[in-house]
């Protein structure tokens, strides 16, 4: 099917790159899977991840472009596509893969003197509120029963007990944000469904175009990247809800 993300070898991910299957033996069999921002780096591991482990009935991959299309800044746009995901299944995994470092020529801030406002309340549409939403309108459409999750991925630099080198204002706050806005969430949906999973993932270095620029080091491959979050995904429950954690599933300072 065109929705659906392939498990071939040779994927977005490179075909040098073999993948080690992860099971997700923790979520019930069946139901659907989802990752928004699937066609980014990690986005498109992610989706062919989750199609290699068998775990569900579908894995499904929106994106700005494409057969599920949807824009993250258009509240309409969200609901519509949070409603075509329900009607396909019951809903067992959804990985938010999306995010913005910068734009164009615009690098992160290095000083107070180059914020701006209209980049700042970028930074907060995409990083913040359009997750905000996704969430809105996908938590209460999770089962009531047996373990399903929504996990976004952040950003180690948006921990404010970890900030040491001040910087990134725009992505360090608007990812501060959302760690914040998962975390409500999270109380609030154990009150309709005790066994879901609301958390906040940070992937580590991954080797992306849109990193290259401003890693120290290469990073891992998306497909390593995958497999580590996979592999925290899998291990996490309910009492981790509401929580931070890295790519080994260390809790991350807020």
């Amino acid at each position: 099917m065109a929705d659906q993300l392939t498990a071939s070898r040779d994927g977005a991910a490179g075909h040098d790159a073999p993948r080690l299957t992860v099971r997700l033996d923790s979520f019930p069999h069946g139901g659907l899977a989802a990752v928004f921002g699937a066609t980014g780096g990690i986005g498109a591991a992610l989706g062919a991840a989750l199609t290699d482990s068998g775990r569900f009935d579908r894995v499904l991959g929106f994106s700005r472009c494409g057969d599920l299309s949807f824009d993250l800044t258009d509240e309409a746009s969200v609901a519509t596509a949070a409603e075509t995901l329900a009607t396909c299944g019951d809903i067992r995994l959804v990985i938010l893969a999306t995010g913005m470092l910068h734009e164009g020529t615009a690098l992160p801030e290095k000083s107070w003197r180059e914020l701006d406002a209209e980049r700042l309340a970028r930074a907060f549409a995409i990083n913040a509120i359009g997750p905000a939403l996704l969430l809105k309108h996908l938590l209460p459409r999770l089962p009531r029963t047996g373990k399903a999750m929504v996990a976004a991925l952040s950003a180690r630099v948006g921990s404010i007990g970890d900030n040491r080198l001040g910087g990134w204002y725009g992505y360090r706050a608007s990812k501060a944000a959302l760690n914040q806005l998962v975390h409500c969430a999270a109380i609030e949906l154990a009150r309709r469904a005790p066994e879901a999973v609301c958390v906040a993932l940070h992937p580590g270095t991954v080797a992306t175009r849109l990193s290259a620029p401003f890693a120290a080091t290469s990073g891992v491959a998306p497909v390593e990247a995958a497999r580590h979050l996979l592999g925290v995904i899998d291990r996490l429950d309910a009492k981790d809800s509401g929580g931070f954690y890295d790519w080994r599933g260390t809790p991350v300072p807020w």
